[in-house]
């Protein structure tokens, strides 16, 4: 496994990259923000199943955390997360540090619109802006031909999507289910900062969300009356804040009250997303539930 710290030295690796191409092989490209967890891992996997070459890049990024976010504190252990990408099979690791990704301020940015102007775009302005300029760099940098994110946060995979979509880059985005623990708490990196109460008070999502899909598959409930499902099911809790809890129509973005307004045939989507974010103390979880789109006629 080689491991890269450098824009100069990771280009320099391209022609082994383009070897694998060469051979119809594939790159297989999985980005994260480091402190890897089984989530991460199942992503390496998943890459290391449908591609010949495997990379990682671990980087945490300051142009998604806005003022008052939790970038300075946010988890890192890169020896434990060289370990587990060896383990996983992974290939080359890229480490860049801030420095070398935005050696200068940086006044470029990309902006995907409408979607990103609700959800965690709402409650996080910028933070679309900077995931959408980080993964452009990487892939930039990586070129690979698959790329793999967790739809633990579908919206950030839609506008990956988008992105992709609207500027022609040539790489293929794989969505990958989200890896819960067996109670059923979504793993994210965020999870070690919970106190025991908070983290046995956190289960209240997964179960509101899970009420929300057994009662939309047995049609029994409206758009409207499934967000407020989950908002009651959550605010129970005595710990949880809610920041937000939404439906939306998969991946177009659509609201509730867009869709109510919509003629039959207009919407091409098939999906809902029922999407939360919680506080618990000062830990902001999200989490969510991709399920057929059922309109009331």
């Amino acid at each position: 496994m080689k491991v890269v710290r450098t824009i100069q030295d990771m280009r320099q690796l391209q022609s082994e990259l383009n070897a694998y191409r060469d051979m119809a092989s594939l790159v297989g490209f999985v980005p994260t923000l480091g402190f890897l967890h089984e989530g991460h891992a199942s992503l390496l996997r998943r890459a290391r199943e449908e591609c010949s070459l495997v990379v990682l890049s671990i980087f945490v990024n300051p142009l998604q955390f806005g003022a008052g976010e939790d970038f300075d504190k946010y988890p890192r252990d890169p020896k434990r997360d060289l370990r587990i990408a060896e383990k996983e099979g992974v290939d080359i690791v890229f480490m860049p540090e801030v420095s070398e990704m935005y050696p200068r301020p940086i006044q470029t940015a990309i902006s995907v619109t409408g979607m990103t102007g609700l959800l965690c775009g709402a409650s996080r302005p910028g933070h679309f802006d900077g995931v959408a300029t980080v993964v452009s760099k990487l892939f930039n940098i990586v070129k690979p031909d698959r790329a793999y994110f967790g739809l633990k946060d579908a919206q950030q995979v839609a506008v990956i999507q988008k992105m992709v979509e609207d500027l022609n880059m040539d790489v293929t985005i794989v969505p990958c289910p989200t890896i819960r623990e067996p109670d059923g708490l979504a793993l994210s990196s965020r999870n070690v900062y919970l106190s025991p109460e908070e983290r046995q008070e956190a289960l209240v999502i997964q179960q509101a969300l899970k009420e929300a899909e057994q009662l939309n598959g047995e049609g029994k409930a409206g758009l409207h009356e499934l967000r407020d499902l989950v908002i009651k099911r959550i605010s129970a809790s005595p710990l949880a804040d809610i920041d937000y809890v939404e439906v939306v129509s998969y991946p177009s973005f659509y609201t509730v009250d867009q869709l109510e307004k919509l003629e039959p045939g207009q919407l091409a989507d098939s999906q809902i997303l029922i999407a939360a974010a919680v506080r618990f103390g000062k830990t902001r979880l999200i989490d969510n539930c991709i399920l057929p789109l059922r309109l009331r006629t």
